[in-house]
């Protein structure tokens, strides 16, 4: 497989496993659970997890020893990676279909883009492929509107805009403190461990609310956070660690994460019976997937692989 082939993979891999996420979510809104469960009992659950993975895998002992090093940074960059990531999903959620959901997150493409530009150049054609994504979007916010309202529409949107920006934001930022002194295993479990007390504090909000998690809720949260939080997460972060010195590579990573569209999509009509897109939504899921599939050909013709 030449040098470029199997990060690729591994990132659609990743979306496969990733797409869970949407799809599970919506399936416990729609059972009543109450979205800050969703969240709270995912990274609850991945923690002992990982614990077991961590020992073999470069072991406790320097994972620690990187943490000291900058413990502020490391809990902060890691707050954001997973925190402020992953609640904005789960409650957009409570406003529309996962696939949805699913089709908007792919703003984190133009995002990780934007967010760390090279220096003095600015990648036009890649960011001329994030704009077929970006109108996508459009779309498919456009036809939600249509057949919701403004106000969910304008909810999710929102929401998934914030998640977008703190998980690429946080898992580079978190990639520069570790550089490669961890294993892919060590810094996901590092960055859970880290995110707990902004979790422990959500669940604590929740408690005094008097909303408390269901039990198929918290069944369906463990296969979240086995398949998309252990499994996914450990696939996408080595992807991007093959790539991490180069932008437009490291871009195209990132960029496969729209194949978790298609797989929600799918996921959601034949396990939930929603209902198919409508024109306009599934025209901006068509240009979702083409930004992704022309950041991927791009960035392989720059490596020269096929």
């Amino acid at each position: 497989m030449r040098r470029f082939s199997s990060p690729i993979l591994l990132g659609l891999l990743a979306s496969l496993f990733f797409s869970l996420t949407f799809v599970l979510n919506r399936s416990m809104d729609l059972g009543g659970g109450f979205w800050v469960w969703s969240g709270v009992l995912r990274f609850v659950f991945m923690a002992p997890l990982l614990a077991l993975l961590v020992p073999k895998n470069g072991g406790w002992a320097p994972l620690f020893h990187e943490v000291r090093r900058a413990p502020l940074a490391w809990w902060g960059w890691s707050t954001v990676g997973f925190g402020l990531f992953y609640a904005p999903v789960c409650w957009a959620a409570s406003f529309g279909e996962g696939w949805l959901v699913a089709g908007l997150w792919q703003i984190t493409i133009i995002a990780g883009t934007l967010l760390f530009l090279p220096r003095g150049r600015i990648p036009w054609k890649t960011l001329g492929f994030s704009a077929l994504i970006l109108v996508g979007v459009a779309l498919l916010q456009g036809g939600h509107a249509l057949k919701a309202d403004l106000t969910s529409s304008l909810a999710i949107g929102a929401l998934v805009l914030v998640g977008a920006v703190a998980y690429p934001l946080g898992n580079r930022k978190v990639m520069a403190l570790a550089s490669d002194r961890l294993t892919t295993v060590q810094r996901v479990a590092a960055m859970t461990f880290l995110s707990l007390p902004f979790w422990v504090v959500l669940g604590g909000i929740a408690l005094a609310m008097g909303r408390f998690p269901t039990l198929p809720q918290a069944g369906q949260t463990l296969l979240v956070a086995l398949f998309s939080g252990v499994v996914a997460t450990l696939l996408f972060f080595r992807a991007t660690d093959l790539v991490r010195g180069d932008p437009v590579q490291l871009g195209a990573v990132e960029a496969t994460q729209a194949g978790e569209v298609v797989f929600s999509l799918a996921g959601e009509v034949l396990l939930l019976g929603s209902g198919w897109p409508d024109p306009w939504s599934g025209g901006g899921l068509a240009l979702v997937v083409a930004g992704m599939t022309v950041h991927s050909l791009h960035a392989r013709n720059k490596s020269g692989s096929l």
